[in-house]
C-alpha cells in the first residue's frame, strides 16, 4: 500500500490521474452496460419482469435464435443489404471523386455541397424519402405519371422488393459522399510522376486508370468500406422511418429485429443474443476488409 501511495504522489502518476476521469466515464457508459447485456443472453430477462434478470438459462437463447426462421431471414437480408450498399457507393463514390478531380475551377465549391446528404439526420432523410416513394402523393410517382410512363401507382414501399430497393436507395443517397471525399483524398495525394511516365510510355487513361491510380487508391478503397460496413450493418433509422420493417417482415434487419424483440416484446435476454451473433457480421466485414487492405498497402509497398 505504501508502494503505491508513494506513486501516486509521484510526477509519473499525473498522466494516470489525468486520464483518470475519461476511464471512468467509458467504464460507465460503454464496459458496464456491454457486461450486462452480454450477461442478459444468458438469461430469460423479460423487461416486464425485472426478477428473470438473474434467471439464467444458459445457451437456450442461442439455440432457439439458430432454429429461429425470422432472424436468419434478417441476418441475410442485413448481409445483402450491406455488400449491395457498399458496392454501389464505392463505385458511385470513385465516379465522384474522379469527375471532381478533373475539375480545375469551383473544386471547393464542389465538394462542400457533396457533403451535403451526409450531413443530415438518418431520420430526415428517411422521411424525406418515404415522402418521396409515397404510393399516392410520391415525387417519384406522380414524375412518372406526368411522363406518361405510368397508368397506376408504383408500390414502392409496400412491394418488398421495391420496399429494399427504395431504402438502399436512400441509403446510398446519404452515404456516398462518404466514399467521394475519402478517395478524393486519395486522388490528391496520388504522386504524379508515374503518371506522366506512364503516358510518355504511350499508355491510355484507361490502362493508366487500372495500373495506377486504381492501386494506389485501394488502400483508401478499403478504409471507407470498412468504416461504412460498420455503420451500414447496424443501419436502423432509415429502415424504421421509411418502411417499419414491413411489408410482413420484408424489409427486416437485424437492429430493427432486435428492437421489435426487445421493447416490442420486451424479449432483452434474446434481443441481446441476435446483438452478439449479428456482432459476427461486424467482425467479418472488417477482418475482410483489414485482410484487403494490408495486400494493397503491401502491393504498393506500404509499412505491413
Amino acid at each position: 500500500m505504501e508502494g503505491v501511495a508513494a506513486f501516486f504522489r509521484s510526477p509519473r502518476a499525473v498522466p494516470y490521474l489525468l486520464l483518470l476521469p475519461a476511464m471512468i466515464v467509458i467504464l460507465a457508459v460503454v464496459l458496464v452496460p456491454l457486461l450486462v447485456s452480454f450477461w442478459t443472453s444468458f438469461t430469460s430477462y423479460n423487461l416486464t419482469k425485472p426478477a428473470t434478470l438473474f434467471n439464467f438459462v444458459g445457451l437456450r437463447n442461442y439455440q432457439r435464435l439458430l432454429g429461429n426462421e425470422d432472424f436468419w431471414w434478417a441476418f441475410g437480408r442485413t448481409f445483402m443489404f450491406v455488400t449491395i450498399t457498399l458496392n454501389l457507393e464505392m463505385l458511385l463514390g470513385l465516379g465522384l471523386a474522379l469527375l471532381i478531380n478533373k475539375i480545375t475551377w469551383g473544386q471547393r465549391t464542389l465538394r462542400t455541397i457533396m457533403m451535403f446528404p451526409m450531413m443530415f439526420s438518418p431520420i430526415l432523410v428517411g422521411f424525406q424519402f418515404k415522402y418521396i416513394f409515397n404510393d399516392s402523393i410520391g415525387l417519384v410517382n406522380n414524375a412518372l405519371f406526368d411522363l406518361g410512363l405510368i397508368s397506376q401507382p408504383i408500390p414502392w414501399l409496400v412491394d418488398g422488393t421495391l420496399a429494399n430497393f427504395s431504402i438502399i436507395f436512400a441509403e446510398i443517397w446519404m452515404s456516398t459522399s462518404i466514399f467521394a471525399i475519402l478517395l478524393l483524398a486519395g486522388l490528391m495525394a496520388l504522386p504524379k510522376d508515374p503518371i506522366e511516365a506512364a503516358k510518355v510510355d504511350g499508355c491510355n487513361p484507361l490502362q493508366v486508370f487500372q495500373h495506377i491510380t486504381l492501386p494506389f487508391l485501394m488502400p483508401f478503397i478499403y478504409i471507407a468500406m470498412t468504416i461504412r460496413s460498420l455503420d451500414v450493418a447496424r443501419a436502423y433509422d432509415m429502415v424504421r422511418i421509411m418502411t417499419n420493417g414491413g411489408p410482413a417482415g420484408r424489409t427486416e434487419l437485424i437492429w430493427t429485429l432486435m428492437t421489435r424483440t426487445g421493447y416490442q416484446n420486451s424479449q432483452m435476454g434474446m434481443a441481446n443474443a441476435m446483438g452478439y451473433i449479428s456482432i459476427l457480421l461486424s467482425i467479418a466485414f472488417t477482418v475482410f476488409f483489414f485482410r484487403k487492405l494490408t495486400a494493397a498497402r503491401s502491393f504498393m509497398g506500404g509499412a505491413q
